[in-house]
């Protein structure tokens, strides 16, 4: 039996941690392991992280974070619900490791964005809302321009 060239073995593999992406972002409020995402396409958790990494930027660990946060985004935004409530509702099994988190990401506390962007967002359509409060990572927010006038 031949083994499967190398781009058709690269483009399986792009399958699978295609799977692997759209199993976070349906299940991200589960618990969730890279071992267990990496049974799941038959890979060892190795090399699920370093072929993630490299087709999307970020371990799949990262990614279910970003995913959390997103959510919590969201649900803070709402204003109807406690920060701890947000926590556990998306998955997150720890509020200080949530905090931390949802802090270098978002640049301030749950408890802060909460109050802040529930008026801000107010009468904003949800839609909008997202985009518009989506969290930029350190690595890649705008350089500040230099001043040219």
């Amino acid at each position: 039996m031949a083994h499967p060239s190398a781009p058709s073995r690269h483009l399986r593999d792009l399958a699978r941690l295609r799977r692997v992406r759209d199993r976070i972002d349906r299940e991200y409020a589960r618990p969730l392991n890279v071992e267990a995402l990496a049974r799941s396409v038959h890979m060892s958790a190795g090399h699920l992280s370093r072929q993630f990494r490299l087709a999307f930027g970020e371990s799949p660990h990262a990614y279910l974070m970003t995913r959390r946060i997103e959510r919590a985004m969201a649900l803070l935004r709402r204003g109807d619900l406690q920060v701890t409530e947000v926590c556990y509702a998306v998955g997150c099994a720890s509020l200080g490791t949530f905090t931390t988190r949802f802090t270098e990401l978002v640049g301030v506390s749950p408890g802060v964005y909460r109050r802040e962007a529930a008026e801000a967002t107010r009468g904003m359509p949800s839609c909008v809302a997202r985009q518009v409060t989506r969290p930029v990572r350190i690595r890649e927010a705008p350089a500040d321009e230099p001043d040219l006038a």
